[in-house]
């Protein structure tokens, strides 16, 4: 009998454990990418980083000026205006207003969609 309530104790805790690990998945970051990216292509990861780096800037460039990005195969940077408006302050409860602001959008393409 003893070994009964144990199995449902092991089984309780399955399903927490699992929603536990897919909540915080793990982020890879920037330079392991750039890693990645040079060994596949046999460059030196300081040339990769450069580019890398350039590609960024010209991003940054072209939303400035109000273009739209279009990354194929992951989907459009676009930079979108929001109006002013009226918010509240959640500690007291007060109206306020909220100045107009840009902001960058990111619509994903269908094949990043499918492929998730």
């Amino acid at each position: 009998m003893a070994t009964k309530p144990a199995a449902k104790k092991a089984t309780a805790k399955a399903p927490a454990a699992a929603a536990k690990k897919t909540a915080t998945a793990p982020t890879v970051p920037m330079s392991k990418l750039i890693a990645e990216l040079a060994d596949k292509h046999g460059m030196s990861k300081k040339a990769a980083t450069e580019l890398f780096s350039d590609f960024v800037e010209l991003t940054v460039k072209n939303l400035k000026k109000g273009n739209k990005v279009r990354l194929t195969g992951l989907g459009i940077l676009q930079v979108r205006k929001r109006a002013a408006r009226m918010g509240r302050n959640p500690a007291t409860g007060e109206a306020i207003k909220i100045k107009a602001s840009k902001k960058v959008a990111f619509r994903v393409a269908k094949d990043l969609k499918e492929a998730i």
